[in-house]
């Protein structure tokens, strides 16, 4: 009989731990229900709703992980906090693409991806009754972290007419006398916003003064439209001293599944990291590590193919949104794009329109946190064709005219 049919009874109560009835809903689970409903009924659904890079992870960093999985060394544990040669790779490539100099013994620190590092940290530096500074609309795993720690969350707004950077005067001092902890992200998911020089300056007086440790979210470090290059908060003087910057793989070599990150920055930071990963963790396959080298310090020849694409791959869908009359300033960086969603709807409603008239996934802006609502975010991750023909599915309900 298939397991699927059997009913298991317990002996004993099982009941959730307080810490997991406190975690926020996943919002991304019923996007992917819904799609999948209409997709099971012979739909063709485009999916721009999902940050899942479309294409393969290029060929030099698989055959090298082909390579390694072969060697016996690798076939062992790996040193709890890594191979010293992945850190060294990931300081090269910050030394060469920012001008930023990293100890790889005591300001790299491995992580099981981007996500895990982004909720350690909350767990690392926060107690129940401290307050973290969230951004709103905001990537919602900064929440389970935060939710995790057992702290408070104060959202900081992003808005269009302040260039979707948080107004740090607009926080109230009952606030910052319990923060301890802020997170940031640019180029931003979901807004495709970008940060400058002078905005990560302000940031770095700021918590100087506030006592608040900054987590940088640098995801989509490598994706910046227009000649322009995204800033890493780590380029500017004084950083270090009051934060840390997580760096993935996933976007920047199409490697989200193979779960490679890094914290890097301030040292008693990534101290903590370590720490806390010691008890979860023997750190990633060595052959994993290996291949993440190999894209770290070989050609970087397919980021710049891959970031041309995303750009024409804008473009395109800018000009699909012209023709409809789907008015947006484009975005500045990330594979995302944030749009107004016409009146008369929230942007749940307008997300369950496009998805049962036009057969299109976008993901609704509330979902992001409350300051989300009236927009929704598309991404990037279809081909210029799939991205035009979903824009013009959207146009034919005649919302925009």
């Amino acid at each position: 009989m298939s397991s699927n049919n059997l009913t298991f009874t317990s002996t004993v109560p099982i009941v959730p731990a307080a810490r997991l009835q406190q975690l926020p809903v996943q919002f991304f689970a019923s996007l992917v229900q819904k799609a999948n409903a209409q997709i099971a009924a012979g739909h063709d659904v485009i999916n721009l709703g999902q940050g899942n890079p479309d294409q393969p992870t290029p060929a030099h960093i698989v055959s090298k992980m082909q390579e390694a999985a072969a060697n016996p060394l690798y076939h062992k544990y790996p040193p709890f906090n890594g191979f010293l040669f992945l850190k060294e790779a990931i300081a090269k490539r910050y030394k060469e693409d920012y001008n930023v100099d990293l100890d790889p013994q005591t300001e790299v620190a491995i992580l099981f991806g981007g996500k895990t590092g982004l909720i350690e940290i909350s767990q690392c530096l926060l107690n129940p009754g401290d307050v973290c500074l969230v951004p709103d609309p905001g990537y919602p795993d900064y929440w389970s972290g935060v939710a995790l720690a057992g702290a408070e969350m104060v959202f900081m707004p992003l808005k269009e007419s302040n260039q979707y950077l948080p107004d740090y005067s607009a926080l109230s001092p009952a606030d910052l006398n319990r923060a301890k902890l802020m997170f940031l992200n640019y180029p931003n998911n979901p807004t495709g916003a970008t940060a400058s020089a002078e905005f990560y300056d302000e940031t770095i007086r700021f918590a100087e003064k506030n006592g608040v440790v900054v987590a940088s979210d640098f995801a989509y470090g490598a994706i910046g439209f227009d000649g322009e290059k995204p800033v890493s908060f780590l380029q500017q003087k004084g950083a270090k001293e009051v934060g840390i910057e997580f760096y993935t793989l996933s976007k920047t070599y199409n490697m989200a599944g193979w779960r490679v990150g890094f914290a890097l920055g301030n040292p008693e930071v990534i101290r903590l990291i370590n720490l806390i990963q010691d008890h979860y963790y023997c750190s990633l396959f060595g052959g994993i590590q290996a291949a993440a080298a190999e894209a770290l310090t070989a050609s970087q020849a397919c980021v710049t193919d891959l970031l041309q694409m995303y750009e024409n791959r804008r473009d395109a869908l800018y000009l699909a949104l012209s023709t409809i009359g789907w008015e947006a300033k484009p975005s500045k960086g990330s594979f995302f794009t944030w749009l107004p969603i016409p009146k008369g709807y929230t942007s749940n409603q307008f997300a369950d329109l496009v998805l049962q008239e036009a057969k299109v996934v976008v993901a609704p802006g509330v979902g992001f946190g409350t300051h989300g609502e009236g927009y929704v975010r598309l991404a990037l991750l279809s081909s210029e064709a799939r991205l035009t023909e979903a824009v013009e599915r959207i146009g034919r309900l005649n919302l925009f005219r």
